[in-house]
């Protein structure tokens, strides 16, 4: 079977193909046998993903340059030190590696979770119901229903077709749609072009729609024989990922340079030549800032995933960079914004407009419409969530209604149909009825009213007066006012002479319109209130009635005092459009090109655009907008790929749950490097003014290589668990053209380490000169620090709120951090073996009060600061 080429797939009849392939063209593959053909056939992939394993970060890490530069502190220890001493640096050294390790793997495995999160899925046939599945899981023998805005997920021989056009660009390089027929006959030597009863893997469906079955699957394939597996092109760095890397090679050479000065003025003050070259080596291992980007990968990675579990799939990391910068969300209406939950409200025909009841009246009418809408083929299904909505709406009220819908299916057969364009505003639906032609049309009511010539009045045909057409027009306006949405019917019987669309969507013969309740999703008032709260404006992008447009605005509470229509856009130049958008939130009956304007236009003025989008059309504006945010239930294929973020439940709430989780993601992001920063700078100060005294160091090498672990832990893990602060939500919106590293945030990080740096040389120097014994010192010293920078630690968990205010025990990773470094700094002071091993001393009473005293003083200020700026 996965010997076959193409082209021997063609010229087989539809029942040999299946009876090759061993599928029922009824009810499609069981779950057992599509097992056993993945088994066999491997899953339905072009590219290979990189994994990495536990292993190889492990093999990374440890030839690392900083580890490389611990490991020769280790060997010196072996020859100037003692074997208890060099053992001590070992085992410090595996306890970082693992962190280090621990920290990347998980950072790394949270971005492969989110790949696989935004697996393209596929719907098949299998069992004789419709399911969703992930598209590396088909198999030849799958059946597959096909529609306009998908991407092919195989090779594919057509079952049934109506209308359909391939864009196969992807694999032939023809940049015009091909015309595909299911029943199309293909000669000996045809080339791959003219292969039209097949659809191949990785082209995309333009118009129409059909049926097809999987014939071969990954690298079987037409275009996989061409390109082989191919291995997974890695994620590019985001500008912030870029930004910090270069900030790192900048204080690298910070750290070296203060690591070969610290050495050289204490060897030029009298201090051992190799306790200075340990001390150097210990110093440039703590202050490098290896660990920067692990920790901008740590927060983005680790942030996205938690977006994953709030129903939005990052894609791209840049994306859950950027969404904490939104200043603008364009949003679709139907679906997002309401509940996308369609049920009949009120019917129009025989010129009246009455409530929908069900009755034996409406069948005729509810009939136009099964035909109108295309669902005729839902018609016996189970499962009708994947169809047009409204047209399941109109299904259901007609079953209600008693239409013979099985009757339907066999006296009207479909031949072709003109997919909804939102140029035209129209779909509809070619139907052989007995011997006679028929088109079906659906759409937007004023636009079926304008091209009808006759009305049906109580079954009959009759000119469509420009009174008539007045008196619709008024009661449509009467129905939108009150925020329901319409969709017209219309029908005429057509010659087989008349073949184009224009020819065919004309001089129709008009039947009537329904209308539908749509209502908005009640939490959404609340997050539009919210966004005002936040700076960020909400504006509405629908295709829909401007009176429609503007009830729902009314009701979510979306600033409705002026609205533009599409031909009022169309009107304007750029200029005018710009001055317009800061004061229009609500935009009606637009066309994919004007969002795609509007967006490039809001750019231009200086806003950060999130936009929404669910078809083939809108992926021009989902590659303009900083944050594209494709529909997960009702978004096309082609609108997936070229969005940043997918909404698996199509909410607008999720949105906002985004955005707030991405100024989240921003906020731990600054906090975090902030402390890191802090620490380091602090370490470099507290060496300096011995140095310049002429007194030991406080620190010997071995307990800077344990300063170590706790800093890096701190940064990288416990400021990643940092919950949002309560006002996250009621600041501005962040400039993203801002450096990360303000003035602001430069001033934070030099006073936070100075703070630290007191707290530790008041408590070195007072003991020293009080006792004038060093290890006794270096243990007060040591004790400062690990309090000080525990104490900073908690009190750079908020900028703005202070820490009893969100809970000294909210954050969970943080508290357990600082109870092990409490814990090891007991036992470093108490237990006799720990004491020789990091070279510490018992410490008195007298000196805990003052350790605990010093360091509880010389971070507070920062908690003082936040409460008088919440009084003021």
């Amino acid at each position: 079977m996965a010997d076959l080429t193409a082209k021997e797939w063609a010229l087989k009849n539809i029942e040999e193909v299946f009876k090759e392939l061993d599928a029922n063209p009824n009810v499609g593959l069981t779950s057992e046998k599509a097992k056993e053909k993945l088994e066999k056939f491997g899953e339905n992939r072009l590219v290979k993903e990189r994994e990495e394993s536990l292993i190889d970060v492990l093999k990374e890490e440890i030839t690392e340059p900083m580890i490389l530069l611990l490991l020769s502190v280790g060997v010196l220890y072996s020859v100037w030190g003692s074997l208890q001493d060099s053992v001590t640096i070992f085992t410090i050294i595996i306890i970082l590696v693992l962190i280090e390790v621990y920290n990347e793997f998980k950072a790394k495995r949270s971005i492969e979770a989110l790949k696989k999160l935004t697996l393209p899925s596929v719907l098949v046939f299998r069992e004789g119901a419709l399911k969703e599945i992930p598209a590396t899981q088909l198999v030849p023998g799958d059946l597959l229903p096909l529609k306009a805005g998908q991407r092919v997920p195989a090779d594919t021989r057509l079952v049934k077709s109506y209308g359909l056009q391939i864009d196969e660009s992807s694999l032939t390089g023809e940049s015009f749609p091909v015309f595909k027929d299911a029943n199309a006959r293909v000669t000996e030597n045809a080339e791959i072009d003219e292969l039209t009863n097949l659809v191949f893997a990785g082209t995309q469906i333009i118009q129409g729609e059909g049926t097809a079955v999987v014939v071969a699957t990954g690298r079987n394939t037409e275009i996989g024989r061409v390109a082989g597996i191919a291995e997974a092109v890695k994620e590019p760095k985001t500008p912030l990922q870029l930004s910090m890397r270069e900030l790192s090679k900048t204080l690298v050479w910070i750290a070296l340079f203060f690591s070969l000065v610290i050495p050289i003025l204490g060897f030029l003050r009298g201090q051992p030549l190799d306790i200075m070259i340990m001390t150097g080596l210990s110093l440039a291992f703590a202050t490098i800032p290896e660990e920067l980007p692990i920790i901008i990968t740590m927060v983005l990675g680790v942030g996205a995933y938690a977006l994953s579990r709030k129903n939005a799939l990052v894609k791209r990391l840049r994306a859950a960079e950027t969404l904490g910068s939104v200043t603008v969300i364009a949003t679709d209406k139907t679906g997002t914004i309401t509940e996308n939950r369609m049920t009949l409200e009120h019917v129009y025909f025989d010129g009246e407009l009455t409530k929908h009841v069900g009755d034996n009246s409406e069948k005729q009418f509810l009939g136009i419409g099964i035909l109108a809408t295309g669902v005729l083929a839902a018609i016996g299904h189970e499962e009708t969530r994947h169809w047009n909505p409204m047209g399941v709406a109109i299904l259901e009220a007609a079953d209600k209604a008693g239409v013979d819908g099985q009757a339907m299916r066999d006296n009207y057969v479909l031949l072709n149909e003109f997919t909804f364009d939102n140029k035209l505003k129209i779909a509809s639906y070619i139907y052989q009825h007995h011997k006679d032609l028929y088109l079906f049309s659906s759409g937007a009511t004023e636009v079926l009213i304008e091209k009808s010539k006759t009305i049906l009045n109580n079954d009959k045909e009759k000119i469509f007066t420009i009174q008539e057409k007045e008196k619709t027009k008024q009661t449509l306006t009467e129905i939108t006012m009150k925020g329901e949405r319409t969709l017209a019917f219309a029908y005429r019987h057509i010659t087989k002479e008349e073949k184009s669309r224009d020819q065919l969507e004309n001089e129709l013969t008009f039947v009537g319109f329904v209308s539908f309740i749509d209502p908005p999703r009640s939490e959404v008032r609340d997050v539009v209130h919210m966004c005002k709260e936040a700076g960020i404006r909400v504006i509405m992008l629908t295709g829909d009635h401007p009176n429609t447009a503007k009830a729902i605005a009314a009701q979510v509470e979306i600033e409705n005092t002026n609205l533009l229509t599409g031909n009022e856009i169309s009107k304007m130049d750029d200029e005018q459009l710009k001055q317009t958008l800061g004061t229009t939130s609500i935009f009606a009956r637009i066309t994919p090109e004007h969002k795609l304007r509007i967006v490039r236009l809001l750019r231009e003025i200086g806003e950060i655009v999130a936009v929404t989008g669910d078809g083939v059309n809108d992926a021009p504006a989902l590659q303009e907008a900083e944050i594209g945010i494709a529909m997960g239930l009702r978004g096309t294929d082609v609108a997936k790929e070229n969005a940043d973020m997918i909404l698996t439940d199509d909410n607008f709430v999720t949105i906002a749950q985004a955005i707030r989780e991405g100024r989240k993601i921003f906020d731990n992001l600054k906090k975090g490097v902030r402390y890191y920063l802090a620490v380091k700078v602090a370490l470099v100060i507290t060496f300096l003014l011995p140095i310049m005294l002429g007194i030991p160091l406080p620190f010997p090498p071995i307990q800077i290589i344990l300063l170590e672990l706790f800093m890096d832990l701190a940064a990288s893990t416990a400021f990643v668990a940092e919950k949002e602060e309560p006002d996250i939500m009621k600041q501005p919106s962040r400039n993203p053209k801002e450096k990360f590293m303000t003035k602001t945030m430069l001033a934070s990080i030099f006073i936070s380490a100075l703070s630290l740096s007191m707290a530790v040389s008041t408590c070195y120097f007072l003991t020293y000169y009080w006792t004038s014994d060093v290890a006794h010192a270096q243990t007060a010293a040591f004790a400062s620090w690990i309090l000080a920078h525990i104490f900073l630690a908690f009190n750079l968990r908020s900028e703005r709120r202070p820490v009893l205010s969100l809970g000294v025990f909210s954050n969970k990773v943080m508290v357990g951090w600082a109870v092990v470094a409490i814990a090891m700094l007991l036992l470093g002071t108490t237990v006799p073996v720990f004491q020789s091993v990091i070279k510490m001393s018992l410490l008195l009473l007298s000196d805990w009060i003052l350790v605990i005293v010093v360091a509880f003083a010389a971070t507070s200020w920062i908690e003082i600061a936040k409460w008088v700026r919440l009084k003021i």
